[in-house]
């Protein structure tokens, strides 16, 4: 099948994540920018990156690219592109478009030329008068940056961290792509002994049990280029058996998640069922204070309630103290924390970070504080 290139969207701090997913699955000719990592593919590949991706926000197909200095040049370069080759006679498209540092400063005016052309290209490709848009579903990206225009197909449709298996999320929960980005930037593996001691929906959890059983994040869920003619049923039905395939059923897991809500464990156990990685995981209500630890070796990752989730700071430096008091004798322990009080390090006094990373969850800005615990 011909070459495409897709892109792969990310948010800031996680783009090496998703460039090592995107290479685990194969692919090689990869580029990375800001919240970008493109790579050349297949439309065959687009079920098998919209199933694997699990840090990636959307995966798109890139369609064009060309310079628009003037609504007149988007016009004709968007018209010129043969978009009867995606877009069905019946197909229904709507347009989408940011400009940044670029003289077209309209999205709005950039969305409704870039309709008009793609309408005019489909009405004398099939011969029509008006187009009925009954069919499938086609969302069209127009990315406009410093005068040059990218025009690509959205082919997730809803975000990929919307799995499916999330029904109770808590306040300020954390999205899926960003846990799942968490527990691949730790050194915790499968065979280790992993804590969240402050869970809330227990999205690290879960992710971290489902990156250990290898399985796919999007298998539960459905993508807008399903009902696409030109990827085909078959190409997303071997993709779906492949990704049933690999999951392993015996992944023998010590994970742990501890809360003080109670509403959040009862949440947590629906969502893991939901997950199918209920039997992985041991949900129990407790306190951060109480938490206890008789085992030399293991790894934490918590997202701690902060800011906004927490307006009491005084009861925050005491999470704070209790994770210190706990783990800051036990050197075999890995401690991974995200938070936005950029604070924690005065009070875990084990040893400096050995890496603090610069990520957002959703718009805040957050620093993800790594503690590298010593190996067995």
């Amino acid at each position: 099948m011909n070459k495409v290139t897709l892109i792969a969207t990310a948010k800031f701090g996680l783009e090496s994540i998703v460039r090592n997913e995107v290479r685990a699955l194969g692919f090689k000719n990869i580029s990375v920018s800001d919240g970008k990592i493109e790579f050349v593919a297949t439309l065959e590949d687009i079920p098998t990156t919209n199933l694997w991706l699990r840090c990636a926000d959307r995966v798109f197909l890139k369609f064009g690219a060309f310079k628009a200095h003037t609504f007149d040049q988007l016009f004709e370069e968007t018209k010129a592109l043969p978009w009867e080759n995606l877009i069905t006679q019946e197909g229904s498209f709507t347009v989408n478009a940011r400009a940044v540092k670029s003289t077209l400063k309209s999205a709005r005016s950039c969305q409704s030329i870039v309709k008009k052309a793609v309408v005019e290209r489909l009405k004398a490709a099939y011969g029509l008068q008006w187009l009925a848009e009954t069919g499938p579903e086609f969302t069209i990206q127009v990315s406009i940056l410093k005068n040059t225009a990218v025009l690509s197909l959205d082919t997730s449709g809803n975000g990929l961290h919307k799995r499916g298996y999330r029904e109770a999320a808590g306040e300020a929960p954390l999205k899926e792509t960003l846990a799942a980005g968490l527990v691949l930037l730790s050194r915790w593996r499968k065979d280790g002994l992993l804590i969240d001691p402050m869970c809330g929906a227990g999205t690290i959890l879960i992710e971290a049990a489902m990156i250990a059983r290898k399985i796919a994040p999007g298998l539960k869920r459905g993508f807008a280029s399903e009902k696409w003619p030109v990827v085909g049923d078959k190409a997303w039905r071997d993709a779906r058996l492949a990704a049933h395939d690999l999951i392993d059923f015996d992944p023998h897991l010590q994970i742990l998640g501890y809360d003080l809500d109670a509403p959040s464990i009862e949440g947590c156990a629906i969502n893991a069922r939901n997950a199918g990685v209920e039997k992985e995981i041991q949900f129990a209500r407790k306190d951060v204070k109480d938490l206890w630890i008789d085992r030399q070796y293991g790894s934490i990752i918590t997202n701690p309630p902060y800011g906004r989730r927490m307006t009491d700071y005084g009861e925050l430096n005491q999470i704070y103290l209790s994770i210190n008091k706990t783990f800051r004798k036990k050197k075999g322990w890995s401690i991974y924390l995200l938070t936005a009080d950029s604070m924690f390090p005065k009070y875990f006094k084990r040893a400096r970070p050995d890496r603090v990373r610069k990520l957002y969850n959703g718009r805040i800005r957050v620093n993800y504080y790594q503690y590298y615990g010593r190996r067995p």
